[in-house]
């Protein structure tokens, strides 16, 4: 793992779109009008959660490589999935899921794998290749 957080020239950007998906993510879990895509999968809906928690996590983990760091990240982002599902449970048009609590849980442990893999320096290549 590396000693220090990556340079990165866009920063700012990569935490604006970072803050934007958190916003994303939220406002999806909370509406009470969900979207509803059918893609005939079985557990397709919680193949969604895992992958919506596993995009927020990595790429706030692209970002952050320091260990304290990518723990905060990591317990944040599994707090905001145990805390939406029972937001979820207050609104009538909408109920709250164990099973989506550990989708979101089991998005954020992948996340955290493929962190420590060199998938971790995306962000880094790609202002390398935009420069």
């Amino acid at each position: 793992m590396e000693a220090v957080n990556p340079e990165l020239r866009y920063r700012k950007l990569w935490l604006a779109i970072g803050c934007f998906l958190i916003v994303l993510v939220v406002f999806l879990s909370l509406t009470g009008n969900p979207v509803r895509i059918d893609t005939s999968l079985p557990y397709q809906d919680k193949l969604f959660h895992a992958l919506a928690y596993f995009v927020l996590a990595f790429w706030f983990l692209q970002i952050y490589h320091i260990k304290h760091h990518m723990v905060f990240w990591a317990v944040f982002f599994l707090c905001l999935g145990v805390l939406m599902e029972y937001l979820q449970g207050l609104n009538p048009a909408r109920y709250s899921e164990a099973g989506d609590m550990a989708a979101n849980a089991i998005g954020v442990v992948i996340a955290l794998v493929l962190s420590r893999t060199r998938l971790r320096f995306m962000l880094v290549r790609l202002e390398r290749f935009i420069r």
